[in-house]
């Protein structure tokens, strides 16, 4: 495991994508993994790259992938998901954290947006 529970890049994270309704954390294949409900939105690393993996809105994918630390993570980009190069001391944490949020959103259950909606209206 690149990126155990106790790692500062995990707990950064971690720290972006609780707070989101009904968000959890789970270990899968060796990562730390956030779900809403039973789909994923957020994995940290890829492999032993600090990285965090998202699911990102079809309209702005081109535009990230223009970016430098922008990349198709192996496995999952078969799926659609994108890769963000950060670490826990550098990167981009705001840009981290809106494409959470959209890759949340894109994810969640109904009943979840809308209680994300009263915490956030």
């Amino acid at each position: 495991m690149w990126f155990p529970p106790g790692h500062p890049l995990a707990v950064r994270v971690r720290a972006i994508c609780l707070p989101y309704p009904e968000a959890v954390e789970a270990i899968a294949h060796g990562r730390c993994t956030f779900r809403a409900g039973k789909r994923q939105f957020a994995i940290v690393g890829v492999g032993p790259e600090p990285a965090v993996l998202f699911i990102p809105d079809e309209l702005e994918r081109p535009a990230l992938l223009e970016r430098d630390d922008v990349f198709v993570p192996p496995y999952e980009g078969a799926s659609g998901w994108l890769a963000l190069r950060v670490d826990e001391d550098a990167g981009d944490w705001a840009l981290l954290g809106e494409l959470i949020d959209t890759s949340y959103r894109r994810v969640a259950l109904q009943r979840q947006l809308r209680a994300l909606d009263v915490i956030d209206p």
